[in-house]
């Protein structure tokens, strides 16, 4: 596989890549193995799905490369790579979801304003949730950029252009994004599961708080919401999860930037004042005043590589799938099902790039899947039946396993940042979830 433009960090060389899938493979076999784990907590439970068995063991891989054979680590590069390859796999998952919205399109209809609704808590419950815990830890305007957002990508373009990244609201953005590629995904899955174990939201009410705007922490935590549900509504909770998803990945940028920011500034200077004297410590995160290592651009995939990628996820899931949901990887309607999600992404990519890029891929895919399985449209049954062969669980447990193998390279900058902002940094995830589930329930009209 090979890049496409030039990179600060590098895909490992193309004969080293073929140990990264054997590994990356066969975590996904050991995760699907061990199946869900139960961990009561009192009235509550935590269910360990496969992916989070994935990602573990994938970042424990990385973490300890320098002590396996140089035949055997998973080095930088390779780390690098790993990391190249989970944002093309991840529009595999988008397109299972998008084949399960079309279906769905009904129902979601029916949800009327608590779809629309509860993105307002998405994008103010980071700053509800996160910036009073921060100031009364005693940070300061790394506060707003820790809490604005998720801190995804795009909220690092936003705090770059407005402040610099080496401004302290850059390094508080920056926590923001690490804590989210180190552990976002776990952390937000047990979030997800001791929720939903408490019985207290609607499920679809939770499915839609699951869609933060993070393909990885989407998943992980519908999949643990879905995995306490009959099969028939873990259908629904991946339907509106994606739903969710699609609606903060698309006007989240703008609605950040025009609505999110300018709030979380003006509530630092009117609570900072208050909560800040209250705290006996003024906490600086140790980012690197050098630059931003931890935010090293990501190597791109070639076209071909890609294509690559994607029937290669594919296979693992249908092994995957094989394991914990007993339909067979040699099943001609599960490979069918599969080729339809691989030609789903290839097609909306094909799209994607030939509109110059103006919308993101994640759109395309996700319209195209929602096309084939629309109610009336032509042979929606049929591909909507195909295409079911394929649990979308069994995706996510591949994905994770690329997300964990890439993350031990950012620990190094993830630990200069400090534990105030990383607690910050989970209260701001908790508050994007919860937010949203709370106005989506307030917001339902009836019970399933």
């Amino acid at each position: 596989m090979s890049t496409t433009g030039s990179n600060a960090a590098r895909l490992a060389p193309a004969g080293e890549q073929v140990r990264l899938f054997v590994a990356a493979f066969v975590v996904v076999l050991i995760a699907e193995y061990i199946g869900n784990v139960n961990v009561p907590m009192g009235p509550a439970k935590i269910i360990l799905l496969p992916l989070l068995w994935a990602l573990l063991m994938g970042a424990a891989l990385g973490l300890a490369a320098k002590r396996m054979p140089p035949g055997m680590s998973i080095n930088t590069e390779l780390q690098n790579t790993a990391a190249a390859i989970l944002q093309p796999s991840l529009l595999l998952f988008i397109a299972k979801l998008g084949l399960l919205v079309g279906a769905s399109i009904p129902k979601l209809a029916a949800s009327g304003m608590g779809l629309i609704f509860q993105e307002f808590g998405h994008f103010f419950g980071t700053m509800v949730f996160g910036l009073p815990i921060a100031l009364l830890l005693g940070i300061k305007r790394q506060a707003i950029g820790a809490t604005f957002s998720v801190g995804r990508e795009p909220s690092l373009a936003i705090i770059s252009e407005r402040f610099g990244m080496q401004s302290p609201e850059g390094q508080g953005v920056l926590a923001e994004y690490l804590t989210g590629t180190v552990f976002g995904a776990v952390f937000i899955a047990v979030l997800a599961g001791l929720v939903t174990s408490l019985n207290i939201f609607n499920p679809l009410a939770l499915a839609m708080g699951a869609g933060v705007g993070s393909g990885s922490m989407m998943a992980a935590a519908s999949g643990a919401i879905a995995a306490q549900q009959t099969p028939e509504v873990a259908k629904d909770v991946a339907a509106f999860a994606a739903a969710s998803n699609l609606i903060t990945t698309t006007i989240g940028t703008y609605f950040t930037l025009f609505l999110s920011l300018p709030f979380t500034i003006w509530a630092y200077k009117v609570l900072e004042p208050i909560l800040g004297r209250k705290s006996s410590v003024s906490a600086t995160p140790g980012a690197s005043s050098e630059g931003n290592d931890a935010h090293q651009e990501i190597p791109s995939l070639s076209v071909p590589a890609q294509v690559v990628v994607w029937i290669l996820v594919g296979v693992f899931a249908l092994f995957g799938n094989w394991i914990n949901y007993k339909v067979a990887a040699t099943d001609p309607a599960a490979i069918a099902g599969m080729a339809i999600v691989v030609g789903v992404v290839i097609v909306g990519y094909a799209l994607y790039r030939i509109t110059m890029r103006k919308l993101p891929a994640v759109v395309w895919v996700s319209l195209i899947g929602m096309a084939l399985t629309y109610p009336g449209f032509p042979f929606a049954a049929e591909t909507a039946a195909l295409t079911g062969k394929i649990n979308f669980l069994a995706l996510t447990t591949p994905i994770l396993a690329f997300a964990g193998l890439s993350i031990a390279k950012d620990v190094p900058a993830f630990k200069r940042l400090g534990w105030r902002i990383v607690v910050v940094s989970f209260m701001a995830n908790a508050g994007t979830f919860l937010g949203a589930t709370i106005i989506a329930q307030f917001f339902m009209h009836s019970p399933l």
